[in-house]
């Protein structure tokens, strides 16, 4: 058996030997930091700028590119003169936030990657962190810092109930493992892969988002029009109610501890529309052993909308069930409609959620009731340009759910490396 064991799961090729283990105050000094609250910070105008430990938590990439990030400036009439010039962050530096409401936010890091000559200071509840003698590639510790073996350690040592925070003192206590500097590059740059993989996956699925939002309006403004399959012009779009193209139902029973594993009805609950699905339901994820003769079921094209919510706007909430015999709550409002429902549930959901929203009633729990949507206004095209439309967002929607998917893959593999190439 060998007697090398301070190395990762997994290793490029080419590298071996053990990694030395260092402390963290071993390979770091600790420096000053201000106090500055929010409100001594502005985004207009200033020569220092500050890096708010909520920011770490919320905004900042961990790998700090100051010309990719947006950072508030400390205000003007701040006197300045007071912080020393090793206050001022360098290419190198770690800013660590020392305060958390949660432990997976703990000792969250960022590392200043480029700061592109501009003077940067860390501030309220953040340590400054800066490398002593140690020959630390850049972009290393951005990653080590992630990995669970030094997470588990920094949530270790934190300390408070509602509000937990570390010291320096028992964060120089934390044991990391560094590789030779040729393997730290080796790493740093392949993970900086993943990361620009993982943001150009984000931007793909931001920019379809926004696109399928903004075409949406011209359809349904009637800026966008659709031909019919020979080219031709389809006829105008009429004003209707709400109750001349559907039938309403009401769902019945299913609370949240029928839903089962091994249940042999699908069922959705009307919370489900908020956190689980999109304009069209294909798959349905929750099943239940309740008496079938005691539930309300789908048809195919039905639209659901909520009952009850939280908000007026969550509550304008519209699904299209494009299968038969789903189980459906209590909560839940069921249109059955003779239109193309997919077409509905996009209408319904985008152009008339505001109105949608403005039907229902209360305040701590809100309330839609079928008398009320029967009487919503609607502008619909013919049948055939309702399908030409539905098919149409639906082939964005599969573009989104894919590009989400490859999202949601890219980090669970980024998650994987971080468990198993670092010791």
């Amino acid at each position: 058996m060998s007697d090398i064991i301070n190395v990762p799961v997994l290793r490029f090729g080419e590298f071996n030997g053990e990694w030395e283990e260092k402390k963290y105050g071993d390979i770091y000094s600790f420096y000053t930091t201000n106090s500055l609250s929010r409100d001594k910070l502005n985004y207009d105008d200033g020569r220092v700028k500050n890096i708010h430990y909520g920011d770490i938590h919320t905004k900042f990439n961990t790998m700090f590119n100051i010309q990719n990030e947006y950072v508030p400036f400390v205000n003007s009439d701040i006197d300045l003169s007071k912080i020393k010039e090793e206050s001022y962050c360098l290419e190198g530096d770690l800013v660590i936030a020392d305060a958390s409401e949660d432990y997976n936010d703990i000792g969250k890091t960022i590392e200043m990657i480029n700061l592109n000559n501009e003077k940067v200071v860390a501030g309220l509840h953040t340590f400054l962190a800066r490398p002593n003698k140690h020959d630390i590639i850049l972009g290393y510790m951005s990653y080590l810092l992630q990995s669970w073996k030094v997470r588990k350690q920094v949530m270790t040592i934190a300390q408070g109930s509602k509000v937990l925070s570390l010291s320096t003192k028992r964060l120089s206590t934390v044991k990391l493992n560094l590789p030779k500097n040729p393997e730290q590059q080796k790493i740093a740059t392949f993970l900086t892969s993943i990361d620009t993989k993982i943001e150009q996956l984000t931007k793909k699925e931001k920019l379809l988002s926004s696109y399928k939002k903004g075409v949406m309006q011209k359809i349904f403004n009637q800026g966008i029009r659709f031909k019919d399959d020979d080219g031709g012009e389809f006829g105008d779009w009429e004003e209707k109610r709400l109750r001349e193209i559907a039938t309403f139902l009401k769902g019945k029973g299913i609370s949240k501890s029928d839903i089962v594993e091994d249940g042999v009805l699908e069922c959705i609950r009307y919370g489900e529309l908020y956190t689980v699905y999109n304009e069209t339901i294909h798959n349905v994820q929750s099943k239940t052993n309740l008496n079938k003769d005691n539930l309300i079921f789908s048809k195919f094209n039905d639209v659901i909308i909520p009952a009850s919510g939280e908000t007026q706007i969550d509550i304008a909430t519209a699904s299209c069930i494009l299968k038969d015999n789903v189980a459906l709550s209590g909560d839940l409002n069921i249109i059955r409609t003779n239109i193309n429902g997919v077409f509905l549930a996009y209408y319904l959901n985008n152009f008339k959620k505001i109105d949608i929203a403005r039907l229902s009633q209360g305040i701590s729990v809100v309330h839609l009731y079928s008398s009320q949507l029967k009487l919503l206004k609607l502008n619909l095209p013919p049948l055939k340009e309702q399908t030409k439309i539905a098919n149409f967002l639906s082939s964005i929607d599969k573009k989104i759910e894919l590009t989400t998917q490859q999202l949601h893959e890219v980090k669970a593999f980024k998650k994987s490396l971080l468990q198993q190439m670092f010791v």
